[in-house]
């Protein structure tokens, strides 16, 4: 797909972190993009560097995502690419123990739903619907409507001690992706997905230094935290290559998490 004025995208989670990064790398392009967010003070100071437009939405919420895509739609039209970046982290192991009582308990339920929620299910909605638009555009090049990129994580593969429901919930986006392909092959809409590993976002930068110098130390080369920038310039990859679908990459340093 060639990335000019005349394509338009949706980019969920864009107010911050990857999803920023990657909503300014469309722009850079010429691409008129829709920044989907909960974060209304940050979302519309990005969107207004970038000349985009915010649409305050939250993915766990049917109305708010249908708003959201009304009023893109309204100032962009239909898009073409949708980046599917909104998503949680949570550590909570399957059993516990109260650090005072030495109680056990289980895993709290509420939680666990919320993460899935919105990592699986909020990502299924709004691509689901973003398909949909998608499927009556005339074709471009090689009969292409458009692009859906998911956000996994490594944690799809090799989650540490904790995410239970963070790895199930990723695990569910990339289990998801090659079947999403085939259903909307016949309609020309790729679908790709992206597996970040330990990357410098809002999530890691609230750890510790030491805990982020820790993880840094984790990755065989370069031995640093991934930048939102490289993820965004693997999007736009993804996005200019037509050929690429139904394909997931590990963008991780090579980095395979251990336990903990």
């Amino acid at each position: 797909m060639k990335l000019d004025h005349e394509i338009s995208a949706i980019v969920t989670g864009a107010a911050s972190g990857l999803g920023e990064a990657t909503a300014r790398a469309l722009a850079a392009k010429g691409v008129k993009v829709a920044l989907f967010d909960r974060d209304a003070d940050k979302g519309q100071k990005v969107a207004a560097e970038i000349g985009g437009v915010f649409c305050q939405a939250d993915v766990t919420d049917e109305a708010s995502i249908e708003a959201a895509f009304a009023k893109a739609r309204s100032a962009h039209g239909q898009e073409r690419i949708c980046v599917n970046c909104a998503g949680v982290a949570n550590a909570v192991k399957t059993v516990g123990r109260d650090k005072q009582t030495g109680e056990i308990k289980p895993y709290p339920l509420a939680q666990f739903e919320l993460v899935i929620q919105i990592n699986l299910i909020g990502t299924f909605r709004v691509l689901s619907k973003s398909a949909a638009g998608m499927a009556p555009l005339e074709p471009l090049e090689d009969g292409e409507k458009g692009l859906i990129i998911n956000t996994a994580s490594v944690a799809a593969q090799d989650g540490q001690i904790g995410q239970a429901a963070y790895s199930a919930s990723k695990a569910g986006v990339l289990g998801m992706a090659l079947p999403i392909a085939r259903d909307l092959m016949g309609e020309g809409i790729r679908v790709n997905t992206i597996l970040p590993g330990v990357f410098e976002t809002p999530m890691v930068a609230m750890m510790p230094q030491q805990v982020k110098d820790a993880l840094a130390a984790q990755v065989p080369f370069p031995k640093r935290l991934g930048q939102p920038d490289e993820y965004a310039r693997l999007a736009i990859f993804m996005a200019e290559n037509t050929y690429l679908n139904g394909e997931y990459v590990r963008l991780d340093g090579a980095i395979r998490m251990a336990p903990r």
